[in-house]
């Protein structure tokens, strides 16, 4: 690609061309810059969109989704109209139409240890928009053995932050979060809710960063975690330090490939993913139907039950089980569930740790009831 911008393309950025900061020069090399975003999503929407508009040359996206309609509150790369199809398609022709200068790469995989380095190396730039601690143990580990600025972020509820982790100089994600937390303890927005407008300010800060660190000016991330707090509307600045005992970055790391991040946070081999009997949607209602001896207990939150529930469950929200444990019979079979079988599995391991054993798991929870069984109940 000629680094040389055309006069349709001077005319497109002349608003960044002004600017004594970006200058010809500046958006130049934007024009030679690559970025990868990991993730179309919440996150990866926004900053693909502005970084796009921006002029970054070459731009590649790694995402296996398709669209759904939950999607639309915040992911505003994609419109109703992708609904049911691959999020990278939808992605390609909204960014080809807001801008035809930039050459847009798409990867139709799930990021793992296989294929990580490959994809990274080719980019820049690498902004994380995933939304598990698996993948972005990946990310953070491929992009410092690569020496590649990794921009990322995170959303939830009402809540963002945002860094850079920048080999040699400054800390990791590893430094930040040292050990992944237990399977199924920090919800995901699926499970716990997000602000349709939260992604739209962190992932614009993301592709912040990123044309920052491609044009080489301003103080990036490095070394500091930006929380945003959207009911406070306030932003807060936490200094990080590089862990001398960190195992990759530190003063004698020991992690010198990428690892099974399955198991490093405990979602390939989990005691939950072990331990836990399912039961299907259509086999449950068949027998219900019979009049088996079954109680059917939703873990979800009264907000969430009020939305939709299967009828003839009894709610007894996750957090409160505890409380409720006096209330079970040990010689009943139960069927736990929650919106998607998530929850009810951290449910069951705690009724099991209490002594009952009759326990089955709701696979897929009510959107698996709305989805074979009664498709009348509303999915969310």
């Amino acid at each position: 690609m000629s680094a040389e911008l055309t006069r349709e393309e001077i005319a497109r950025y002349s608003r960044h061309l002004i600017m004594p900061e970006v200058t010809i020069e500046g958006q130049r090399k934007l024009k030679q810059g690559s970025v990868l975003l990991v993730g179309a999503g919440g996150l990866g929407s926004p900053a693909a969109l502005y970084l796009a508009a921006a002029g970054v040359g070459r731009m590649g996206i790694l995402d296996f989704d398709v669209v759904d309609e939950s999607n639309l509150q915040r992911q505003v790369l994609h419109d109703t109209t992708w609904v049911g199809k691959p999020k990278l398609e939808s992605a390609r022709s909204r960014l080809t139409a807001l801008n035809p200068y930039v050459t847009i790469e798409t990867h139709a995989t799930a990021l793992d240890s296989g294929n990580a380095l490959q994809i990274l190396a080719g980019y820049d730039v690498v902004v994380d928009g995933t939304d598990n601690f698996e993948t972005r143990y990946l990310t953070n580990d491929a992009c410092y053995l690569l020496k590649k600025p990794n921009v990322y972020g995170s959303i939830f509820r009402f809540e963002g932050q945002a860094s850079v982790f920048w080999p040699d100089r400054g800390p990791c994600y590893r430094c930040l979060y040292p050990e992944p937390p237990p399977p199924g303890l920090v919800p995901s927005c699926a499970e716990g809710g997000v602000l349709g407008i939260l992604p739209g300010v962190v992932g614009g800060i993301q592709a912040t960063e990123a044309l920052k660190i491609l044009l080489g000016i301003g103080e990036p991330l490095v070394g500091r975690l930006l929380l945003y707090d959207a009911l406070a509307m306030s932003f807060v600045e936490l200094k990080l330090r590089r862990d001398p005992n960190c195992p990759l970055c530190g003063e004698n790391p020991t992690i010198r490939e990428l690892q099974d991040y399955a198991v490093l946070c405990g979602t390939g081999r989990g005691e939950e993913a072990e331990a836990v009997e399912e039961i299907s949607a259509g086999e449950l209602k068949h027998r219900m139907d019979q009049g088996d001896a079954l109680e059917v207990i939703d873990v979800r939150d009264p907000h969430e039950w009020a939305i939709c529930r299967i009828p003839g469950t009894r709610l007894v929200p996750l957090g409160s089980l505890g409380e409720h444990l006096h209330e079970f019979d040990s010689s009943k079979t139960y069927v736990m569930h929650c919106k998607s079988g998530v929850r009810s599995a951290k449910a069951i391991a705690q009724l099991r740790r209490a002594g009952f054993r009759r326990l089955l798991n709701l696979k897929g929870g009510v959107l698996a009831w709305s989805r074979e069984v009664d498709p009348s109940v509303p999915t969310y």
